[in-house]
């Protein structure tokens, strides 16, 4: 099949103009060609997609993350080629009609779309590039509250027992005890460690850096973990192949998902799931709420509070258990 080639904007009137007037064809050509005419798409579609590029070096220059900065990257370029406008030129009703071509998918995905175009027109605004903020006036989609779940200790034994290398059991361990989000756990290596006093050095959301804390079990199973390898690669968790290198998001998710496999546990396990159970353990065992909040590195005490609303109707349906007797 062969290619498909695009007429340029003055081949389009060209034969825009010819259908109209037959028989014309050397008049239409003269007349064309005394002026320069080029597709108003294009320049506009080039202007937002410059605008972007500013946008994203500025943003690269104030440290957010690689993950942040090619999810607004994607966000952006889908939202440009389906406005085709100059930024100036963009309005609130653009951006509702952008929005509402996505209104089958989750109020979360709409959300985060939303919150990358806020970022982005904030930015635009504050830069003097355009006199008004047209997201200003649309308001975030109302998220459902989903409560996350935490392990029973009971389960968590379950798990350490169905680990079956030193490596997933280390994973475990060091997922439980620390509460790291993925990200940081993939990016934590062997020297951020602090032995002497269990503690580690982690780089969170938005690039801050926040200290976590390990068990002595999770310690114990790090070190017989540390000193099985043979590499010299200074990632804290590796992959078992040579040449080994940094073990990634994908593939704690799938070794998580073997230990879950085999646990055969009614839940739903997930490496975030241990942040969730240290959370809930941690304040089922009296830590207060702002201790929980700098342990987690949560920025906003809301969310923390969703874990005490866990641990407070725990209280209530164990008290309901027993005095029903």
């Amino acid at each position: 099949m062969g290619a498909v080639l695009e007429l340029t904007a003055s081949q389009k009137l060209y034969y825009q103009i010819l259908a109209i007037c037959p028989g014309k064809d050397k008049e239409i050509r003269n007349i064309i060609n005394f002026y320069d005419i080029q597709d108003k798409n294009c320049d506009e579609g080039r202007d937002i997609k410059n605008k972007i590029w500013t946008f994203l070096s500025a943003k690269k220059i104030e440290g957010l993350s690689k993950k942040t900065l090619k999810s607004y990257k994607l966000q952006l370029h889908k939202f440009a080629s389906q406005v085709q406008k100059k930024v100036e030129d963009i309005t609130t009703a653009d951006i509702r009609i952008f929005l509402g071509n996505y209104s089958e998918l989750k109020a979360s995905t709409i959300s985060t779309k939303l919150s990358t175009l806020k970022s982005f027109f904030a930015w635009l605004t504050g830069e003097g590039i355009i006199p008004k903020d047209p997201t200003r006036q649309i308001k975030q989609p109302k998220k459902e509250k989903r409560l996350p779940k935490a392990l029973s200790f009971e389960d968590l034994e379950i798990i350490r027992e169905s680990c079956t290398t030193l490596r997933q059991r280390a994973l475990v361990e060091v997922l439980y005890s620390t509460g790291c989000r993925l990200s940081e756990l993939v990016n934590m290596n062997i020297a951020d460690i602090d032995k002497a006093n269990k503690q580690a050095r982690v780089i969170g959301k938005g690039n801050k850096e926040r200290t976590v804390y390990f068990t002595w079990k999770a310690l114990r199973c790090l070190d017989k973990y540390i000193k099985s390898r043979t590499d010299d690669c200074p990632a804290l968790f590796v992959t078992s192949r040579k040449q080994y290198k940094r073990l990634g998001d994908r593939a704690v998710q799938k070794e998580v998902a073997k230990i879950a496999a085999k646990a055969n546990i009614d839940k739903e396990i997930h490496p975030h799931v241990f942040r969730h159970t240290l959370a809930t353990h941690l304040l089922e065992n009296g830590a207060d709420l702002v201790s929980v909040q700098n342990i987690l590195g949560h920025e906003d005490p809301a969310t923390t509070q969703i874990y005490a609303t866990l641990t407070e109707q725990h209280k209530q349906q164990t008290f309901r258990k027993c005095m029903s007797k």
